[in-house]
């Protein structure tokens, strides 16, 4: 990913073009403190809904553009579950523009073992059930996927989820329920096949 140094460069950039400076300094502070710090977060919504590094990357740049456009619509100062909304429907315009353009390939996140020095087998068969697990991830019908990840990747509570989403409640806690059942049922499928 890009990092934050560089955002914050095409951030400050599109700053300078409008208004008085004090307004946007403040403007820039209140985005640095309120949205910076979830960069992360916003990039691992961004990678599982768009199934793709690089174009996550697009998608989060994209998504705090906007949120810099709109910073002033921001309410409180914890901007994780506003700003994960931004994302998810940036991924979502994204994706309606690629939807027939190309198909996204899965690339491996991040593989490194929790042990320090576990030994081959071990990591071998941890390796493949992070495998397998990803993989029946991504085999989720979008609207379950979204929210397995909100809920148990980024640890977002089902009313932020809700909020995000833009759902009630139950339909969150209805699909979660709906994508757990359907992951368990994959993950059951694919281990008693031999893990294909």
């Amino acid at each position: 990913m890009g990092g934050a140094a560089g955002l914050i460069d095409r951030v400050s950039y599109a700053l300078q073009r409008n208004e008085d400076p004090v307004t946007e300094r403040d403007r820039l502070t209140r985005f640095e403190t309120a949205l910076l710090p979830h960069l992360d977060a916003a990039y691992d919504l961004a990678r599982w809904l768009t199934r793709d590094d690089r174009d996550a990357d697009d998608v989060v740049q994209e998504a705090y553009l906007r949120a810099l456009r709109f910073i002033d619509g921001l309410r409180g100062d914890d901007g994780r579950a506003w700003l994960l909304t931004i994302v998810r429907r940036t991924c979502y315009t994204w994706l309606a523009r690629q939807r027939d353009a190309r198909q996204t390939a899965l690339v491996a996140v991040d593989d490194q073992p929790d042990d320090a020095s576990p030994n081959p087998e071990a990591l071998l068969i941890q390796h493949a059930d992070r495998t397998l697990v990803r993989s029946a991830i991504q085999a989720l019908p979008l609207e379950f996927r979204e929210v397995l990840v909100l809920r148990e990747l980024e640890n977002l509570s089902y009313k932020e989820i809700a909020a995000v989403v833009d759902v009630p409640l139950g339909t969150v806690m209805s699909r979660l329920a709906r994508a757990r059942e359907r992951l368990h049922r994959d993950l059951v499928r694919r281990v008693s096949r031999g893990g294909s």
